[in-house]
């Protein structure tokens, strides 16, 4: 019988906006904070025996495996290696269902896995020059090639809530809940301050619709996503230990029900969660209506929302303590975020028993995991 992959010792950074508190810290300086506080509370629980391998999401750091960098600036030994995973915003979340499914496999035993971003240090890229012309400056990856919409973000955002019929003040309303159920959370237990930031940044207490509502679209004077009911630009890290349930007998820890990747029209990458959602419920026998929680990345009010029309899932159990547009957005580090927001809630006394963390990526992906707590 396969090894069951559970995830205890879960860390994360203060989220910082970008170009701020973590101005000048690089993608290992924040990976590696957290790297050791999981190490540490294995340790304390007596059941480090050393490390399989660290596997962490990143999208636009400097290139080369960060993941190695990260684990040899953590101090984790020269034996311990490391790989990068990049699937855009659901590169967090894929780092953990890779490193789940080795456990599961019963090729390794304990991986250190979720990702890491700093939008304050990444570097500048340029497409070679054409004879005649200036290099040109690139601020994102192509989505999908040549022949494929491939719109930015944000623009797609204003696009689905268009089609969809999402309305600014539907959107306003659930970003004033995001800083509302944010300001008034308390996430001391899972966060590693780094230098003198504790507490995420971008959390504005006393947010209401009605303020949101002064704020001019982003994308598009047509537009009905703004800078208030979208997420921030951010860095921050985040670290999950993934490792068998055996071997974590007695530990409060999360059991990996099961993962799931699909693909989604590119024009609308919004959307790409629902058939995600739908493949990892279904494999596991499991109805929308069984979730307890949802933890959704909210890069835009209208993605959180159009899943969520879609799925008829109740809003309420959507971030119940707030998300990415109250706290912010570090694109390769958020999905493993949505597992440590996951493990705070229901690891508590009589929290939920069944949870999701799901991402939606440009070029239309979806990427989701679906947990349950441990007796």
């Amino acid at each position: 019988m396969n090894p069951v992959p559970v995830l205890v010792a879960a860390r994360r950074t203060p989220i910082g906006t970008a170009g701020h508190g973590f101005a000048a810290l690089t993608v290992a300086d924040l990976a590696a904070p957290v790297l050791e506080s999981a190490v540490s509370a294995l340790r304390e629980a007596g059941i480090y025996e050393g490390i399989d391998d660290v596997v962490l999401g990143n999208c636009l750091g400097p290139g080369g495996d960060l993941a190695r960098v990260a684990a040899l600036r953590a101090g984790l030994g020269v034996e311990v290696p490391g790989v990068t995973v990049d699937r855009q915003c659901g590169s967090g979340l894929d780092a953990v269902m890779q490193a789940a499914l080795r456990v599961r496999s019963g090729v390794d035993e304990l991986i250190l896995a979720g990702g890491a971003e700093s939008a304050s240090t990444a570097p500048w890229r340029y497409w070679p020059p054409t004879p005649g012309a200036d290099p040109v400056r690139y601020t994102r990856a192509p989505f999908a090639p040549a022949g494929f919409p491939d719109p930015d973000m944000g623009v797609a955002a204003d696009d689905l809530a268009r089609v969809r019929g999402i309305g600014r003040e539907r959107q306003d309303e659930y970003a004033a809940r995001s800083h509302t159920l944010a300001a008034a959370a308390d996430f001391t237990a899972e966060i590693v301050p780094v230098g003198a930031v504790a507490r995420d940044a971008r959390v504005r207490p006393g947010m209401t619709a009605a303020r949101l509502a002064r704020l001019r679209p982003s994308f598009g004077a047509a537009g009905t996503a703004t800078a208030g009911n979208s997420c921030g630009i951010s860095d921050g890290a985040a670290v999950v230990a993934v490792t068998t349930e055996d071997r974590a007998a007695g530990l409060p820890a999360l059991r990996i029900v099961g993962s799931a990747v699909a693909g989604s029209d590119p024009a609308l990458p919004g959307l790409g969660p629902v058939p995600a959602i739908r493949s990892v419920l279904r494999r596991a026998g499991r109805r929308v209506a069984d979730l307890e929680v949802v933890e959704i990345t909210e890069a835009f009010a209208s993605v959180v929302l159009a899943v969520a029309d879609e799925l008829e899932l109740d809003e309420s159990l959507i971030c119940p303590e707030g998300g990415a547009i109250a706290m912010g957005h570090p694109w390769g580090a958020s999905g493993a975020v949505l597992l440590v927001r996951l493990a705070s809630q229901m690891l508590r006394p009589g929290g939920p028993s069944l949870g999701l963390a799901a991402c939606a990526i440009g070029g239309g992906q979806g990427i989701a995991v679906l947990v349950e707590r441990v007796a």
